[in-house]
């Protein structure tokens, strides 16, 4: 925020929460769910978005109506074609939108895999200016009914945690997201941190930051601190890989370490030199994750030669002598 800009919110957060706590912490929710604009800034920024949406321009486009009234939009790469193949589902982090993510979502295309990457509602070509957790985690429950179950799911910063929630089951009404492999690129532990930065930020008192807090739980039916994707990514059945830069000035290290300790189905690739944004689409991260989801295939290959293996031969169909 400029620093005008936080004088004059703070002097109204200071004037409010002195006449109700509670709706402090309801203003300052509604602040804290209010997404950045749209329009990238700067020559970088602006080019990288039209790159992103020109290596997306053959995509094809859906529109995710949820309950809450809200919309997701949602990519298609190699969709509708027959025969098996695996089916990806992509996110994106706060304030970014799929085109930033193109280079890994094509690298995934490539694979011939099934591609569906989610603007969230108030992101990308979704629009709006309105997200929270739920909202995130609603939506990967439409994409899910909307295209199927999904054989693995890979998330940047604050889509890595949507994931996570969604794949914990920690929003019962919200269908978890599906399969064998989750990726969690540059991605939050935990939310709690999140909120108690902003309410410093913003100048909230005790009685304020609790208010705060406690809409988390009435608009999801979870308390904040139930949020804590580090305690969960041990339980689920995914094999998990952590990608993170211990230059990440964005989201400490300290998360993906966490993610790392809670349990032998989670492994770490840091990826060192890249900070939050660059790392999504680095070329040794875009490796590492490919690899990490074409170990599942080898597996499914493996299982199937030892089936072979083990059927007599006896029990296997006479050829038809030829006519």
């Amino acid at each position: 925020m400029a620093n005008f800009a936080l004088k004059v919110i703070r002097l109204g957060f200071s004037v409010l929460q002195a006449v109700s706590p509670r709706l402090a912490g309801r203003a300052a929710f509604l602040l804290f769910c209010r997404t950045p604009s749209q329009r990238p800034k700067g020559g970088k920024a602006k080019a990288a978005h039209a790159a992103g949406a020109a290596r997306l321009a053959g995509a094809e486009r859906f529109v995710l109506k949820l309950s809450s009234g809200a919309k997701a939009h949602a990519y298609r790469l190699n969709g509708g074609a027959l025969g098996k193949r695996k089916r990806y589902l992509v996110t994106h982090g706060w304030g970014s939108s799929v085109v930033y993510m193109a280079d890994l979502v094509s690298t995934l295309a490539a694979t011939g895999a099934e591609v569906v990457a989610l603007d969230f509602p108030g992101h990308g070509r979704a629009r709006g200016r309105f997200l929270h957790m739920g909202l995130a985690v609603e939506a990967i429950a439409a994409a899910g009914e909307r295209f199927g179950a999904f054989d693995a799911a890979i998330g940047h910063s604050f889509g890595g945690a949507a994931l996570m929630v969604s794949a914990a089951a920690l929003l019962p009404d919200a269908a978890p997201v599906t399969g064998e492999r989750l990726v969690l690129i540059g991605a939050p532990s935990d939310m709690a941190w999140l909120f108690t930065d902003f309410g410093r930020l913003i100048g909230l008192g005790a009685a304020a930051q609790a208010a705060l807090e406690n809409e988390v739980h009435h608009v999801t039916g979870r308390r904040l601190e139930e949020f804590d994707a580090g305690n969960t990514a041990g339980t689920i059945s995914s094999s998990v890989l952590v990608v993170h830069a211990e230059d990440d000035k964005e989201v400490s290290s300290a998360h993906a370490r966490r993610y790392g300790a809670a349990g032998k189905r989670v492994r770490l690739f840091w990826a060192n030199g890249f900070g939050h944004r660059r790392i999504v689409g680095a070329a040794p991260v875009l490796g590492a994750v490919a690899a990490f989801l074409e170990e599942e295939a080898h597996k499914e290959l493996e299982c199937i030669k030892k089936d072979a293996e083990i059927i007599p031969i006896f029990e296997l169909p006479a050829r038809r002598a030829a006519l």
